[in-house]
């Protein structure tokens, strides 16, 4: 056991802001901070590393707020690197702690055995995700109808492949709230919108929605904007701007397709 593995870890709970929020959506942010706590040291990463894409999400948290305040929702967000843990993988999957994300060897997580799985579980992923749930299940209890909005950016190149897409809307079992959010941002924005990409559930980055959403019948999304549109404070409150409005509309399209049978 390395002198990191004796430092205690944890538990590191999720931050939680604007409780009290009377909207109905949750912002979810797993990837919103790069922090990696002094119990594993620095993974054996670069101070570039550590700010890279594979540390976090750039630029997500400061959307998230964003969104937040213009839709008085709440935001449920990690502070723990996802190199640590990954808040949107379930313990059992490799990318919940990876050896290897896109092309950089991680060697803090090159030999991690049950245990240490475990006390990363412990520490990170179940506080998490508890904090998520007692937000969601006592908003249901409240009569609020929460919908789950996850945030996250993607990088504009990706094993040496630009990608064109700009906002990517994703989703889970229930298409609904993605469909409408697509079917929205095209009509009132200039971003390049796609459904299902960069990424879908069948990559597996559904599983907060999977565990959170899912089994309550919630309105659900995942939004994945490209980093080099979030790269600034300023950049972050202008594509907060845009998409506050169309995730607005888009429930408002539900609402009136349901009223009418």
């Amino acid at each position: 056991m390395t002198a990191a593995q004796e430092t205690p870890a944890g538990p590191f709970p999720a931050h939680v802001e604007n409780a009290g929020a009377g909207g109905r959506v949750v912002l979810v942010c797993e990837h919103a901070s790069n922090t990696i706590p002094a119990a594993w040291g620095d993974l054996g990463l670069t101070e570039a590393q550590r700010h890279a894409h594979i540390a976090w999400d750039p630029g997500a948290l400061g959307l998230a707020r964003g969104l937040m305040r213009r839709l008085d929702a709440v935001l449920v967000h990690a502070p723990v690197s996802r190199l640590v843990y990954d808040c949107n993988r379930a313990p059992d999957m490799a990318g919940a702690m990876p050896a290897r994300s896109e092309v950089h060897d991680i060697p803090g997580n090159q030999s991690i055995g049950p245990a240490e799985r475990h006390r990363r579980t412990q520490a990170i992923y179940l506080p998490f995700h508890d904090a998520l749930h007692g937000c969601i299940a006592g908003r249901i209890a409240l009569g609020l109808a929460p919908v789950m909005v996850t945030i996250h950016s993607f990088t504009p190149v990706y094993f040496d492949q630009p990608r064109a897409v700009e906002f990517g809307v994703i989703h889970d079992h229930d298409p609904t709230l993605a469909r409408a959010v697509v079917e929205v941002a095209r009509e009132r924005t200039g971003l390049r919108t796609e459904l299902n990409a960069p990424y879908s559930a069948a990559d597996d980055v559904t599983h907060s929605l999977r565990l959170h959403a899912t089994p309550y019948a919630l309105q659900n999304v995942m939004l994945e904007i490209r980093n080099d549109l979030i790269a600034t404070p300023a950049a972050e409150e202008a594509m907060a701007e845009i998409l506050a409005p169309v995730l607005t509309e888009a429930l408002a399209r539900i609402s009136l397709r349901v009223k009418a049978g």
